[in-house]
């Protein structure tokens, strides 16, 4: 193998990697939503929708490795909260740049799309001789 294409295939293990950390749709949600700021069990889950199992089983797997912190507050009532740790804030970029790339390329026409007034414009230029030779 080439050294060009092992460092490739090592640097797309490295995106693969990370990627499996954060990638699944739930753990996605919960990081981004933690970018608020520290927010109650019960918050999260309104605010994203997920039932409280598999919430559960998301901050579990975020805590487990290191992108959240759970603080347990035993004053009545009794709440845990969750927050981003400095890995889990190092993320907040990454988020920025995801919804710049989704601003440009998600809410509008492909880039190679047909124009459509350039297809309007045609349509117009290749009708006329029709009609013109449709009224001799």
């Amino acid at each position: 193998m080439s050294p060009e294409i092992q460092q490739s295939n090592e640097e797309a293990c490295v995106v693969v990697e990370s990627l499996e950390q954060i990638g699944s749709q739930w753990r996605l949600i919960v990081l981004h939503d933690l970018q608020d700021g520290e927010k109650r069990f019960n918050e999260l889950k309104r605010s994203t929708d997920a039932s409280s199992r598999t919430l559960s089983r998301v901050l579990d797997d975020l805590q487990e490795l290191g992108f959240v912190n759970r603080r347990l507050e035993e004053d009545a009532p009794v709440a845990t909260f969750y927050s981003l740790t400095p890995k889990g804030r190092s993320l907040c970029p990454v988020f920025d740049e995801i919804e710049s790339w989704a601003d440009e390329w998600l809410h509008s026409p492909p880039a190679d799309a047909p124009d459509a007034e350039t297809d309007d414009e045609d349509a117009e230029s290749e009708s006329a001789p029709k009609a013109k030779a449709e009224a001799e």
